[in-house]
């Protein structure tokens, strides 16, 4: 009698739970390619919820930001429903994702997907609300505007929209009210670089094809924290802008001022090197430190240009200055030709000379000789002749003392009017590039 009870409990079958067996009776006949309502001419309702965690990187030369975001959808499916005192009291329960219809939500902005943790569930309660919370990372085309560096601004938006369903079939809602979207900022990391301003939200339907489609668009609005920016670029900028503006209290006509000149270049190139590491990349519009360097060098190479050019004048008449001038060389270059015409010349007169002295026999072959002479004369170019005979009335010119002291006076009073309009030049960009900032500064703050 023992071995027969036995061999009944053996061959008896387990009872199934009552989770497994909601499970199996919601999902025996469910068809998750159809739309889960019981007339078709019914609207589906979507819920969206948003909440930013962070903004892990914005590229400027891509225009393109990479947030993490959790990303709740909620929405009604009539084919799940169930009566919890059947199932011993389960109100609740987790379905595959893949088991289940799941709308066809898409973010008009995405550009590529990062890093992620899948979440392969979805929660469903007993009158059929289907909960979807995932976290995402997402990176987002966005129109940035880095003009303002490092007190810029950036408004990008998440549009959330049905790829292919109408707003007669899937329509959106947000969950929670705008309000509460804009100012939740709980969970946002708010210890990096970017600071979250505000998340406002909107519903609106576009027209495509003759036909309305329901989106939702939530605008994140963020900004810069400049410290770091102001500490490490601003505010030496301005310093190394103001040794430059001291160095036109050095005497106009020194060595000196060159070599302070272009010490201050050096610094200047290896700020520059340095900044270019810092500044966002954008292929749009340049910064405005940027546009401030560029014009502080050219500022600077003008200045330097021109204490040169003084010194140059005003030691003209040394001999060292002399062979380095323009005109010292291409005599050189050129010289051999006048050598040439005036050895035949003196070969002419000496052979004149001989002609007294000697037969006419000589002066048949001194004749040939010296219309051979003539002959390579007259082909010259007529253009190099000109220009030989400019250098050297220049050269002419400058070497007389009385002219080239007037001259080198002269220059000396214009480079000084011209130095006093540099001078004035550098203040007043440096004023405007102080009261830009100053602006930017009251700008953001007051955001």
């Amino acid at each position: 009698m023992s071995l027969i009870w036995l061999i009944l409990l053996l061959s008896e079958k387990p009872k199934r739970s009552a989770l497994n067996q909601l499970t199996r009776t919601l999902l025996r006949r469910y068809d998750c390619g159809v739309r889960p309502v019981q007339n078709w001419t019914s609207t589906t309702t979507i819920y969206i919820d948003l909440i930013l965690q962070s903004v892990l990187a914005v590229d400027g030369k891509t225009q393109s930001i990479t947030t993490s975001i959790w990303y709740r959808q909620i929405w009604r499916d009539e084919f799940l429903v169930w009566d919890p005192e059947e199932f011993d009291g389960i109100n609740e329960i987790s379905l595959s994702s893949d088991a289940i219809w799941i709308p066809d939500v898409i973010v008009s902005e995405f550009v590529d997907e990062g890093k992620s943790t899948p979440i392969p569930y979805v929660y469903v309660n007993s009158s059929g609300s289907v909960k979807n919370y995932r976290p995402v990372q997402v990176v987002l085309a966005c129109s940035l505007e880095m003009y303002a560096f490092p007190f810029d601004k950036q408004n990008c938006s998440l549009t959330f929209r049905s790829w292919l369903h109408s707003v007669k079939e899937i329509d959106l809602a947000l969950w929670r009210s705008a309000e509460a979207v804009a100012n939740d900022k709980r969970e946002f990391m708010n210890d990096g670089e970017w600071e979250l301003l505000s998340i406002p939200s909107h519903y609106l339907q576009i027209r495509q094809d003759d036909t309305d489609y329901a989106q939702i668009q939530f605008n994140v609005l963020i900004r810069r924290r400049p410290l770091l920016y102001v500490v490490g670029l601003l505010i030496p900028s301005i310093f190394l802008m103001l040794v430059d503006v001291t160095s036109f209290y050095l005497p106009l006509n020194s060595g000196t001022r060159i070599v302070f000149k272009i010490s201050i270049l050096l610094g200047y190139t290896v700020f520059r090197v340095n900044l270019t590491d810092e500044l966002p990349a954008t292929a749009v519009r340049t910064p405005l430190i940027g546009v401030f360097f560029a014009v502080s060098m050219a500022l600077l190479m003008l200045s330097l240009t021109k204490s040169i050019l003084v010194v140059k004048l005003l030691h003209h008449s040394e001999q060292e200055v002399r062979q380095m001038s323009v005109s010292a060389c291409l005599l050189d270059k050129y010289g051999s030709a006048t050598h040439g015409f005036t050895a035949s010349a003196l070969t002419s007169t000496k052979t004149l000379d001989h002609i007294d002295s000697s037969g006419d026999y000589e002066l048949e072959a001194s004749l040939d000789e010296d219309l051979l002479s003539l002959n390579e004369i007259q082909d010259a170019p007529s253009g190099l002749d000109w220009l030989l005979q400019e250098l050297v009335s220049l050269r002419t010119a400058l070497s007389q003392d009385d002219s080239e002291s007037s001259v080198q006076a002269d220059w000396l009073a214009l480079c000084s009017k011209l130095d006093r309009c540099l001078f004035r030049l550098y203040l007043l960009v440096l004023a405007v590039y102080a009261g830009t900032l100053l602006l930017l500064w009251a700008s953001w703050s007051s955001a």
